[in-house]
């Protein structure tokens, strides 16, 4: 009989030599990105000398834990070779964005920020409102701390600048002034005769000087203009601009920065232990328009600095920048931002440390708010996981779930059906992981197919992708909703999550809620006042409102577009090409049959099928 060969030992993992591999490195600008078992990033970072700075993290021992626990677990380092120690910059904050490491400060607010922008792609450029890349033609003012500063703006502009606002195809087929030309919110450049070209320009460009912050040159622009009117007994037009001047001096008497000007950003970063707020007030125009906090998910022990440098890179770099920041701390890298700063923007662009005066109160106030802003954002943390502990007791779970799902199906008497599945995890909504399911296939109404689709669909491709699965998962209504996903779970193997039913009670009255945990003979009831009860409300509204928003949205879509597909030689591009050309059904509606012939790829007799189809539909 043979014997067995004896199993050959494997040698140890050879460890990471960074000294000689910093040796071998260019002492050229660039950056590194630090990687550990599996290729897994650990660190991304950029450097004036690369030789320099990767050596620095093996020449000597590390005092933060961070550092030294991060160093033990490199198992290579790559580096990229950048011209200037401001294109690293830039590749630095991308690459971070991009792959999110471990050990580096990262925000967990990448939500993109509202704009006013002026569309200049017409002979009539329009103001509206904007949210995305700022790489289109035109003009981009801001960034606004939301939506509604935006919208007031917009509001102010009407009232100030008489600048139009509508949209392309609205207005290239008026034949005579809107609503907003009757009370004074627009000039009326879609009619002839209205407006002249050139005191459009004057007025769109006034509307510029404002929205970058020099009100008082829009002041002493429209004071001129009404000595030259004056000069020409032209009274109607001084008194015009008289009140023009009248209206933009009670607006900007209004204004928080009293005789301000310019656009400024105001940031205090504060921290602990526990975590770190950077809080930001903005300034548009002189005013006020609002404020907002960032809470960047920051690696133990690290400095005031190294998340002030975070911030900046993150949120600033690749965006609009204001004519001034000031800042509560020193960053790091101040020369370096204000030289990319001044690239970026093509102008210098302020960055304004312990200021004086005026400044320095906001600031004041701005801390102020990022440690209130901190404390209860902590205290919410601290709600939060007893919520979740009272939710582990609740069902009898062995620990807190650290992920959970909720699904909801939204529909308007079978029409548009939309499934929606929100994910929460230990530190509340993980917006970036929801998902929304546009049913197809089944009899209008019938929920239960519809949980059974989006359920099968949600984890038949997390399981094929070999993704973990979560902890909890809730199903918003009673036993039926629940055995359907049930038996979809028992038929993908899922053995791993718990589902729970949560069923309206008698009364539909929240709190009081059938709580029904699969394979239960009798559903729990928490009761209003418990804590498991407020999480699974919450998440169950939650689930509701996108799964609504989603289905009131799929809906319109077929509302808008059902009546033209019903029309025989209308496809999808001749469809676009008219509600794009008439700014949607609407205008489409009241458009006669000489009107559609100027839409590119309708003949006579198509126009009038279109005429018939829609006037009949009306």
């Amino acid at each position: 009989m043979t014997a067995p060969a004896a199993a050959v030992p494997q040698a140890p993992e050879e460890a990471f030599d960074g000294r000689a591999y910093a040796r071998e490195l260019t002492s050229a600008p660039g950056v590194y990105r630090m990687l550990g078992t599996e290729d897994q990033v650990l660190y991304v970072g950029k450097a004036g000398n690369l030789c320099n700075r990767v050596s620095s993290y093996f020449n000597k021992t590390h005092d933060s834990y961070r550092i030294a626990s991060m160093v033990r677990q490199i198992k290579r380092i790559e580096v990229i070779v950048c011209r200037s120690e401001g294109e690293a910059l830039l590749l630095e904050n991308q690459l971070i964005k991009a792959q999110r490491p471990r050990y580096n400060i990262l925000l967990r607010d990448d939500k993109s920020y509202p704009y006013v922008h002026l569309d200049t792609h017409t002979a009539w450029p329009r103001l509206g409102f904007h949210r995305g890349s700022c790489d289109g033609e035109g003009e981009y003012f801001g960034p606004y701390p939301g939506a509604h500063a935006v919208r007031e703006s917009l509001n102010l502009m009407q009232k100030l600048f008489l600048v139009r606002q509508c949209e392309d195809g609205f207005f290239a087929n008026r034949t005579r002034p809107c609503l907003q030309y009757q009370i004074k919110r627009c000039s009326g450049p879609c009619v002839a005769g209205l407006i002249s070209a050139a005191d459009y320009a004057q007025d769109v460009k006034l509307a510029k000087l404002f929205l970058s912050g020099k009100s008082q040159a829009v002041v002493e622009a429209l004071g001129l203009e009404m000595e030259r009117a004056s000069a020409a007994l032209e009274f109607e037009r001084a008194a015009r601009v008289r009140d023009q001047i009248a209206t933009l001096n009670a607006v900007r008497a209004r204004q928080f920065v009293a005789g301000g000007e310019g656009n400024i950003d105001v940031i205090a970063c504060v921290g602990d232990a526990q975590g770190y707020c950077v809080y930001v007030s903005f300034f548009r125009a002189g005013a006020h328009v609002g404020s907002r906090e960032f809470f960047p998910k920051a690696p133990e022990n690290s400095a005031p600095t190294e998340v002030l440098d975070a911030f900046l890179s993150q949120h600033y770099l690749g965006a609009v920048l204001p004519d001034e920041l000031i800042l509560g701390a020193l960053p790091e890298g101040i020369a370096l931002f204000r030289e990319v700063f001044r690239e970026q923007a093509k102008r210098e662009v302020a960055l304004t440390v312990n200021p004086r005066g005026e400044r320095a109160r906001w600031l004041a106030s701005a801390h102020d708010n990022a440690r209130n802003a901190l404390s209860q954002m902590q205290a919410d943390k601290a709600t939060w996981r007893a919520r979740l502990e009272a939710l582990r007791v609740l069902l009898g779970l062995d620990a807190v779930p650290r992920r959970i799902e909720c699904f909801d199906i939204s529909h308007t008497q079978g029409e548009a059906t939309v499934a929606s599945c929100v994910v929460f995890d230990e530190h509340g909504p993980r917006k970036s992981d929801y998902r929304r399911f546009n049913i197809e296939g089944i009899t209008p109404g019938d929920d239960f197919a519809a949980m059974r689709q989006v359920f099968s669909r949600r984890y038949r491709r997390q399981i094929e992708a070999g993704e973990a699965l979560p902890d909890l998962i809730l199903i918003d209504g009673g036993l039926g909703q629940l055995r359907q996903a049930q038996e979809v779970a028992a038929e993908l193997n899922m053995h791993s999550p718990r589902l729970v039913g949560v069923a309206k009670g008698p009364n539909r009255t929240p709190g009081h809620e059938d709580i029904w945990p699969a394979g239960a003979s009798a559903p729990l009831w928490p009761g209003p006042s418990s804590p498991a009860s407020h999480l699974i409300q919450q998440i169950r509204d939650e689930a509701h409102r996108f799964a609504l928003t989603g289905h009131r949205a799929r809906r319109q879509k077929a509302r808008t577009v059902s009546t033209l597909e019903e029309i025989p030689g209308i496809g999808g591009k001749r469809r676009q090409a008219l509600l794009k050309h008439f700014g949607g059904l609407r205008g489409l509606k009241r458009a006669g049959i000489e009107e559609l012939r100027q839409v590119k790829g309708i003949s006579l007799e198509l126009a009038q099928h279109i005429y018939a189809a829609l006037n009949l539909k009306t």
